[in-house]
């Protein structure tokens, strides 16, 4: 899924050191003495923004140093030449690409340079270093912030109709019951976009790993389903809106835009949705009311084991084919990545939709107001990583299944079972032995 579209800031007059090293964002350079050093990024124009201001600031620390951007394209085009490079011994002195299943598909054992032995790994919150690391190494470094797969909610409406932030799902369903009778639609949703049906369903998995810890690779081995308790509760929800009565009349029509207008605007109360993408929303189109939105964790049976579902921040990997000095340039790079002065202009070039996941490296002031509300969880080791960080298995069919069990055409055992059925075939596809 896109996670978020993040707002270009301007960078301040360090922004134009980074011209040259940025111009068209077309080729990259290196050397072999480390004043110069290469790195393979996303084209997308949030990905350029915060290279732009992380480019600009490392050249006015390290002024020694050029660092150029060579980009390509999104999505599996992106992933191809990823591999292709690092299979052909041409990968540039850094690439920044996912953490999670699709890291490990670069075979890190064999293409990417260790770092453990670095100084900041201590500082990395557990379910990051979980994401780039295999039975032998760590690989990877944060760039960019984490975001949540939650439940976003206008806060004005919680204050006038005397209502708590749910803990559980009963208290979620009764809090619903009041925001229906108040003539508020009390669950937002967004059909018409069709990826946005799958939050109720990925943003639930915290609770399932609190009731089974093992789900993802009892699922990644054939022997977890959809269809079967813990992790049916997210279809369950899905088809309890629809039942109830608690989805805004259009939601089989209305756009993410319109829908996140009516959160705003305080007609609908609630929104399952990925922070990232919420937050940046707000801040462009509606920053006046960025106190107003705050967000929730989706609640699961047991007030105790409440928590956020979690997606991590790319990764920055050094290829084996780095060397000598420009290996030790590109470590020293990354060293700086993960300072609070590069954190700070992180969160000036981009969106924040979480916290980061570096130590020391605090949300400013300037964030979202739901990312604050996000923090306590983080603080408290009550965050647990997204299915697709743990599992190389996501069906290709999820968005249309749950649009349909939201829309009441399908159940939620029909759902989840159709599902099932989808990652089966997508298991079959990567060679698993199902």
């Amino acid at each position: 899924m896109k996670t978020h579209r993040p707002i270009r800031l301007a960078v301040g007059a360090v922004a134009a050191i980074a011209a040259l090293a940025l111009t068209g964002c077309t080729g990259g350079t290196s050397s072999d003495d480390g004043s110069k050093l290469s790195i393979y990024i996303d084209s997308d124009p949030s990905s350029i923004a915060l290279w732009d201001g992380l480019v600009a600031g490392y050249a006015e620390a390290n002024p020694d140093v050029e660092v150029t951007v060579e980009t390509h394209p999104a999505g599996s085009e992106g992933d191809n030449l990823i591999k292709t490079r690092l299979s052909t011994g041409d990968m540039n002195d850094l690439f920044w690409y996912n953490s999670g299943s699709l890291f490990q598909a670069l075979n890190p054992d064999e293409t990417l340079t260790p770092l453990d032995d670095e100084s900041w790994v201590g500082s990395i919150d557990d379910n990051f270093t979980t994401v780039v690391s295999t039975d032998e190494a760590l690989y990877g470094a944060p760039v960019g912030a984490s975001f949540a797969g939650a439940v976003v909610y206008n806060k004005d409406v919680f204050a006038d109709l005397g209502l708590e932030v749910p803990t559980t799902i009963a208290e979620y369903n009764a809090n619903n019951d009041k925001i229906k009778a108040a003539g508020i639609v009390p669950v937002l949703q967004s059909y018409s976009d069709t990826w946005t049906s799958q939050v109720p369903v990925l943003g639930d998995f915290y609770n399932v790993t609190a009731a089974e810890p093992e789900w993802a690779d009892d699922y990644t081995a054939g022997k977890a389903r959809y269809s079967d308790a813990p992790a049916i509760a997210g279809f369950q929800s899905l088809q309890d809106a629809f039942d109830k009565g608690w989805l805004n009349e259009d939601f089989a029509s209305a756009t993410y835009d319109a829908v996140i207008k009516s959160l705003v605007e305080g007609t609908g109360a609630q929104y399952p949705m990925l922070t990232g993408n919420v937050a940046a929303a707000i801040g462009e189109n509606y920053p006046e009311a960025d106190a107003s939105i705050g967000v929730f964790p989706i609640p699961g049976p047991d007030a105790d084991s409440n928590g956020l579902t979690v997606w991590m921040p790319n990764g920055v990997y050094v290829p084996k084919t780095t060397t000598g000095a420009q290996l030790e340039a590109a470590k020293d790079f990354i060293d700086w990545l993960v300072t609070p002065d590069s954190c700070a202009i992180q969160a000036e070039s981009i969106t924040l939709g979480g916290p980061f996941v570096v130590d020391g490296c605090d949300v400013p002031d300037t964030a979202a107001s739901l990312v604050n509300d996000m923090q306590p969880f983080f603080d408290d080791g009550k965050t647990g990583l997204a299915l697709e960080f743990l599992s190389p298995i996501k069906g290709p069919s999820l968005e249309q299944i749950t649009v349909q069990v939201g829309s009441g055409i399908s159940s939620a055992a029909d759902g989840a079972a159709l599902y099932d059925q989808d990652v089966e075939k997508q298991a079959q596809q990567l060679g698993l032995d199902w």
